[in-house]
């Protein structure tokens, strides 16, 4: 197996060139935007948080960006940028999180990260017109897989006051059986993250720490993404045997096309919204 190295990777997840950043015009009329809202002393503990002119009680959907555990961040476009613009109108608050980093933060913490950011959200959304009640969580590759670490163990839920979600999208991850990834063909990029010690691979693996029922959740994958397909299908059926709700869904885009993709007029838009509204969310 050939190795890559980080300058592969950031090629992969930059695409041809790096997106401008968004203009006040690029957003809905009226959005309100506060960047950099803490939810932990690090400085890489922040938020930015998206919200429609007048917002009251509004669902909130929170979005955890990918990155192969060691880039990415809360503000770039095909993160953030399509997804406000469609749902903004729609009657949600957007909140897109940071999480600490490779190599300074494994998985485990960088799922604490993600915990404690939601348990913020949940208490401290009302005064921004959200209802921390209503709260949807969407993750991509990485981001999907920390999304899932946090929905699946409970001791993340406990230590930070979070309450489940009231359904979860997750967008092409392919380390959802860490355990099974690891014990197999991988990437450099899992050794980067999980290592080799087999208690951490389970520690990090949310097929493993299911407990009790998951909520609802939609698990969207490329349709060419074999490796992505089969834990998707795999996690489905170990959330379904823990009393859960979830269906997998392949789509004809690539593993960034699904990132970049959602928000915009297309089929996979309608797919979220129409899972969405079976949750009752708006």
């Amino acid at each position: 197996m050939a190795t890559r190295g980080p300058g592969w990777l950031r090629q992969v997840l930059r695409g041809r060139g790096a997106a401008p950043e968004p203009s006040p015009a690029d957003w809905p009329a009226g959005t309100r935007i506060e960047r950099d809202v803490p939810y932990g002393p690090h400085p890489a503990q922040r938020l930015d948080l998206y919200a429609p002119a007048g917002a009251q009680g509004c669902p909130v959907l929170v979005l955890v960006h990918g990155g192969a555990w060691m880039l990415g961040d809360k503000a770039q476009p095909g993160v953030v940028l399509h997804k406000v613009r469609h749902w903004l109108p729609r009657g949600w608050v957007v909140v897109s999180l940071n999480y600490r980093l490779l190599p300074e933060a494994d998985p485990l913490q960088q799922a604490d990260d993600v915990a404690r950011a939601i348990g913020t959200v949940q208490r401290d959304v009302q005064r921004w017109g959200g209802d921390g009640r209503r709260v949807a969580l969407c993750g991509h590759s990485t981001g999907a897989h920390l999304a899932a670490l946090v929905l699946a163990d409970v001791s993340l839920a406990a230590a930070h006051g979070l309450q489940p979600p009231q359904a979860a999208v997750l967008l092409d991850s392919a380390a959802l059986d860490v355990v099974q990834v690891m014990e197999g063909a991988h990437l450099p990029l899992h050794d980067r993250a999980f290592g080799d010690d087999p208690v951490v691979w389970r520690r990090a693996s949310p097929w493993h720490q299911v407990q009790q029922a998951l909520p609802p959740l939609l698990l969207v994958c490329a349709q060419d993404r074999e490796a992505a397909t089969q834990q998707a299908e795999r996690f489905a059926l170990r959330a379904r045997s823990a009393g859960g709700s979830a269906q997998v869904a392949l789509v004809p885009l690539s593993h960034r096309e699904i990132n970049e993709h959602l928000g915009q007029d297309d089929g996979l838009s309608r797919l979220v919204d129409d899972f969405l509204a079976a949750q009752g969310l708006p």
